[in-house]
Parts: structure tokens; sequence; C-alpha cells
């Protein structure tokens, strides 16, 4: 398995006494049998209550065996999946806890949700099995979680495969039928790219309710935490070919933020024929997703391929009623990328999809530059114009679409593979327009217009290609000793644009 992609170290599932022991809940709320009343506002008042009070971290604490496991270490604890929570219930879904250890140190409270009421799963060492020479942890040593993961019959009725897992600050990720993990999502982003140094808000505990047989969906609740704020989440999450989940979300700032993300994705891009300095690899490319998409407000779709520059890059799109933006994966055959093991041509989309107004703001595509792909070095989030204040609350809602396109183009052509080469004094550019409404589209009256913010453009040519039933758009860039040039490329007839809007950061 991929090293970034870890999800392994699970452990059996049990109920414990012990009512919200690590969040301020007093014994006063539970009954004889541990459990503790559960409704819409338990979270969300435990989310006020921690943002009205100083910051404290969550606790990282460990054994030593399990502070300094390695990679192959931490992969040999396994979960006993005979006794996943929910197993026998008939439900159509699984959850399995993860074990702390190598790099994630954080507890994590779960709480399972039924009939009203809340318990939380307790840690025993009995639960997991640790194979391979990792030795077992002392009886009645509480080590904890680190997270938890979800499973259900995506792929084949019989059998059920991972779906969701969260684990990892705020981190969390999902899939749809036939896919492999890649990409990811976090519950809050504060300070990314910002020169003083990134804030990573975490999860601190769970709520799963337990689902009712033959609903087609789970829901999940989740308590975050940070210096700058608190928060709280609601995620309804329904697997299929497009695993959707539905958040709801609100924030309790502790301070002043005036670098926060919403709806905030994490990807990695390595090398692709459109930024190649340097490589010497077998692939023809590496990365989870190759492109940002976003559609405004107006109804403008534009595209930006991605890029892993020689410095941090930090793009800002200033939209007004945002419909929506994603980080996605368009190249889909095999032979993009060559890569038997990682699979890279089967790593989800990912698409935000605002519900209601989010008003004015940017969508923000932070590029960080990486030697390896274990690392996740692209982040792109919403980022409202107007700063989050201290005292107040904040709620959004929005959707995640985890699967193949994202939402239907609504009848435009896209980008395809953009391709760079030449020299520093003439970089040429071919790039490539498909989709259904392109590809019969007789040649008369259509045209390509390419602008540069510095430099020249030269050379512009629009011609069919019928090996991908669509069109080429080629030029030339003179930079003329520009160290950045911001380009932008449309496929029209007449002033009437027949495809998304390509931009780019050309960087020296």
């Amino acid at each position: 398995m991929h090293r970034r992609h870890l999800l392994l170290g699970l452990g059996l599932l049990a109920m414990s006494p012990v009512p919200f022991p690590r969040l301020g809940i007093t014994e006063a709320w539970s009954d004889e049998e541990g459990s503790v009343a559960f409704d819409a506002q338990t979270v969300r008042q435990l989310a006020r209550d921690l943002a009205s009070k100083p910051f404290k971290a969550a606790s990282g604490d460990l054994p030593r065996a399990f502070d300094e496991l390695s990679y192959d270490d931490y992969r040999n604890i396994r979960f006993n999946a005979d006794q996943a929570l929910w197993r026998d219930d008939n439900t159509g879904f699984q959850a399995q806890l993860l074990h702390r250890g190598f790099l994630f140190r954080e507890r994590v409270d779960v709480f399972q949700v039924a009939d009203g009421k809340a318990r939380r799963l307790a840690y025993d060492p009995a639960m997991f099995r640790f194979e391979h020479g990792v030795a077992q942890p002392q009886e009645k040593t509480d080590i904890g979680f680190s997270g938890f993961r979800l499973h259900g019959p995506i792929n084949r009725p019989d059998y059920f495969d991972e779906i969701a897992v969260f684990q990892g600050a705020s981190y969390f990720r999902a899939l749809g039928k036939g896919q492999v993990y890649g990409s990811s999502a976090r519950g809050l982003a504060i300070k990314t790219g910002d020169a003083g140094g990134e804030e990573f808000p975490a999860f601190r505990a769970f709520w799963l309710e337990k689902p009712r047989p033959g609903v087609d969906s789970v829901v999940v609740h989740a308590l975050l935490d940070s210096p700058s704020a608190a928060a709280v989440h609601r995620f309804t999450i329904r697997p299929g070919d497009e695993t959707l989940m539905s958040v709801e979300m609100t924030v309790y700032p502790r301070v002043d933020i005036d670098q926060v993300g919403i709806g905030a994705l994490t990807s990695m891009f390595m090398f692709g024929p459109n930024d190649r300095d340097g490589v010497d690899d077998f692939r023809p490319m590496v990365c989870d997703a190759n492109g940002l998409a976003i559609v405004t407000g107006g109804g403008e779709r534009l595209w930006r391929p991605l890029s892993n520059p020689q410095r941090l890059q930090i793009s800002s799109f200033a939209v007004s009623d945002l419909r929506g933006f994603g980080l996605m994966q368009r190249q889909r055959s095999f032979f993009d990328y060559q890569d038997l093991e990682a699979r890279y041509e089967r790593r989800p989309s990912v698409w935000v999809e605002p519900i209601g107004d989010w008003g004015d703001g940017s969508v923000m595509l932070v590029e960080i530059p990486t030697p390896e792909e274990i690392h996740d070095n692209i982040a792109a989030f919403w980022r409202p114009r107007e700063p989050l204040r201290k005292g107040r609350e904040y709620s959004t809602t929005y959707r995640l679409h985890w699967g193949w396109t994202g939402p239907d183009p609504a009848g435009i052509g896209r980008f395809g593979a953009t391709r760079v080469g030449g020299n520093a004094e003439r970089r040429l550019f071919v790039l490539d327009v498909v989709g259904d409404t392109v590809k019969d589209l007789p040649p008369e009256g259509l045209s390509a217009r390419v602008t540069a913010s510095a430099g020249e453009v030269r050379d512009i040519v629009l011609q069919p290609n019928p090996e991908i039933k669509g069109w080429r758009v080629s030029f030339a860039l003179l930079p003329g000793g520009a160290e950045n040039v911001e380009l932008r490329a449309e496929f029209l007839r007449g002033e009437e644009r027949l495809a998304e809007s390509w931009v780019y950061r050309w960087s020296a």
C-alpha cells in the first residue's frame, strides 16, 4: 500500500461506561449504564463551551513503543473485522476504529449514538492483533484511538469495502465505486500557506449514529478544536458510483480569523506533461489531481492545471456567489500514469458544492514545492472576504462529491491535458479541448483567444484533433524576462465561449 494512504491499524469496538470524559461533560449527565442523552444540539453546545475557554491541546502522550513505531510496524496492528461496529445489525454499514501510533499520536474519542443516547467506545488491547513482532500493550492500558473508517458494499453486495476514513488532524477522505483513495478534505483550514506557519485544527471526538436498516446513508458528528476556533460538523455520507457527503458546519472563533479556509481540499501533484523540469521517472505523470476547476456565480467555468513550483505559489480567484470548485483528476487512462501500484487514474475527483449563498470571497489555491510523491503539496479552499470575528457563530453548508467526473459541465467543452515544452526564451503550450458538445463542430467561425499578463503570445493555432474527438489549441509564450506570467485561453465561436476558460501561471 502507498505510504501516503496508510489506512491500517484498526480495532475491535467495545462499549464503555465513561461519558464524555475528556470533553468537560460531568458525570451527572450519565445514567446508570454510562450513556448520555444526545440530540442535534449536543455537539454544538460542546463546541460553544470549548470556544469560551482557553485552548488545550489533545493528549499526544504514548507509551514509548508506540510513539516510535515505524511505518511498517504501524501497518502490522490489525483490526479484527469480525467485530466491526454494526456488523450483525443489517444496517448496510460497518465502522472500525484506528489505533494510535506512528504519525497518529493525538487521541480522539469515538461514540456510538443509538435510541437518543451516546455511549463511548472504549479501548482495550485485546481489540487488536499485533503482528510480526509488534509488542502488545499491557493489559488495561488505555492507549486510545486516532480515528475511524466506514465500510459498506460499494463495489459488490457481498463485501464491505472502505467508503471513508477520518484520521489525522481534521483530515478525512472518501471514494466512489471502483476507486482508490487520493485527495483529502479537511474540517477547517487556518493560515494555510502563511509565512508564519499553518495552524492545524483537529477533530477531538466523533459521534457515529447507528444507521437504520434500509437507509442508504450514515451520519457522523464531529467536534473540532484549535487555538483559533472550535467547530461542530455533521456529515451525512451516502456511498455510490459517486459518494456524496453533506456537511453542516458551525465555527466558533476564539479570536478574529482573517485566513480561514472553508471546504478545504488537499492533494498531491508531483509532475505532469505541463511540469517535468528535472524529472527522471518512467511514469508520464504522478498526481492525485491534475487541476482546479471553479464555477463562478456568473456561470463562468475556469480550469487551472496544477504545478509543482520551485517556490511556494498562492493563487486567488475572486468570486461572488460561488457555485462550486474542486480538485479534479481528469486523465483517466492507465497509460497517462503507467503505475501498477499507485493507480492514479482511479483516484477520485473532489467537488465542493455550496448550499446557499456564500457571499463574496475567493477560491484559494496553494501549491507547495515537493521532491516526493508522499507529500500532499496542493491545497484549495474558499476564503470569505470578511474575517471571522471572535465570539460569533458562522454556519456553512456544502456538499462534497467524491467520484470520477464531478458535476456535469452543463453542455460546455473542457480542457484535458496541458503540455508545455521549449526553452527559457520560448515556451510552447499545447492544450486539448474535449467534450460531447465540441467533438462534431464545423470549423467555420471557431477561434482560440490567448492573453498574457506579461511577455508576448505568438503563433496561436486551433485545429481539430480526431484522436481525442476534440480540438487542439497551441501557442508560444515569449516571457521576455518576466518571472511570472498569468495566461488565459478561450475556445470561441465569435464571442461565445464553447469551453471553460483555461488559466495558468507560468513561472521562470
